[in-house]
């Protein structure tokens, strides 16, 4: 029972859109781009993907396929599982309820591709595995209408692993008829009843369970007005330390702000209005590091910015590149300006009334800003 899935056309996205955000997802863009044997491809393949240039996704067993430029038809082709590799990998989601359940909730666990690769079961995608395809005259392998579908292809797994699956192979319906057939483990009753302590120090240590989901937006206080206290400062000074709370648990560390970058990063994460339009915006594009660019000059080393230079060369799709007035970490280029942070990235800004704005996220690659 093969299945057919038709996906409608992204449209353009906004400046610093990412792509993948599981880990699945991003899995999938290690594939491809261990596989590209161009890395300007690539770059013309994300901003492809990202301004629209890619048609209605369709999704088959064993190829992901689009019209590119609305005249190029292109294919990227999935190797596909063979039937006893998926008679291991349903052992293996039937050995948990959980996974089943995971599944259905458009979550891929990790444990169950460990577990499946385990059992000679290679989901996730690696080198050699992914085949593009293209009747563009690009002989890039992938070209660049290939890279921006496998791109935008990420989006749709991490909206839903059953993506990947049918890619390698079998549909969702298919695979859950498939699992109804099988038995789901009972729990271990006797477990309950205790063990003797040989037989507890003989399991070993139990891996630890996953961190807790840490994408839950803070609840606001709603505290009652009261004598003397600035209930909204004091609103926003809980959510602002629920935020620094949280960056600590992702991170395992904060950086050490001073009191105005401080102020700044209040102002941008609560729409405060300190008359700090500019800083705002750059803290939003870059935090700490974008801050420094607006607002600080320095010297990068030589060896910097001989790089960004070949890298803007050989990004250009015009004739000539573009002209360049450089003044330390400053480059203009027409309308448009971008400074080199500390932190090894471009951040582009634009002219506005005389005065240079940030103008959104930064970019390892000059080339990726101008165009």
């Amino acid at each position: 029972m093969n299945a057919v899935r038709g996906f409608p056309a992204f449209p353009s996205q906004r400046a610093g859109a990412r792509f993948a955000t599981s880990w699945w997802g991003r899995a999938w863009i290690q594939a491809i781009e261990d596989t590209s044997l161009d890395q300007t491809l690539l770059r013309k393949g994300r901003t492809y993907a990202k301004s629209g240039q890619v048609g209605p996704i369709t999704v088959s067993p064993g190829r992901i396929a689009a019209v590119t430029e609305s005249e190029y038809d292109t294919v990227v082709h999935v190797e596909q599982l063979t039937a006893p590799e998926w008679e291991r990998f349903l052992d293996q989601v039937a050995a948990k309820a959980g996974h089943i359940a995971a599944l259905l909730d458009g979550d891929m666990p990790h444990d169950l591709v460990e577990d499946a690769e385990d059992a000679g079961v290679p989901l996730l995608p690696a080198v050699g595995d992914l085949e593009p395809e293209c009747s563009c005259p690009d002989w890039g392998h992938p070209c660049k209408h290939a890279a921006a579908l496998c791109y935008q292809a990420s989006w749709l797994l991490d909206a839903d692993p059953f993506v990947l699956l049918l890619m390698r192979g079998r549909g969702e319906q298919e695979l859950i008829e498939a699992l109804q057939g099988r038995d789901v483990p009972a729990p271990d009753l006797a477990a309950d009843a205790g063990m003797p302590a040989v037989v507890a120090f003989g399991l070993g240590v139990p891996p630890l369970p996953g961190p807790p989901p840490f994408d839950v937006a803070f609840a606001p206080l709603g505290l009652e007005p009261a004598p003397g206290v600035d209930v909204a400062a004091l609103e926003v000074l809980a959510a602002s330390a629920a935020d620094r709370a949280r960056e600590l648990l992702l991170t395992g560390g904060l950086a050490v702000l001073t009191e105005y970058q401080d102020r700044v990063r209040l102002a941008a994460a609560h729409d405060l209005d300190l008359g700090l339009e500019a800083a705002v915006q750059a803290w939003r594009y870059g935090g700490a590091d974008g801050l420094e660019a607006l607002e600080s000059a320095w010297t990068p080393p030589k060896q910097d910015l001989a790089r960004a230079r070949t890298l803007l060369r050989a990004g250009w799709e015009g004739e000539h590149p573009p002209e360049v007035e450089a003044w330390r970490n400053r480059w203009t280029i027409g309308a448009r300006q971008l400074r080199y942070g500390r932190d090894g990235r471009w951040y582009p800004f634009t002219d506005r009334d005389g005065q240079w704005w940030p103008a959104g996220p930064p970019e390892r690659d000059p080339s990726a800003l101008v165009g």
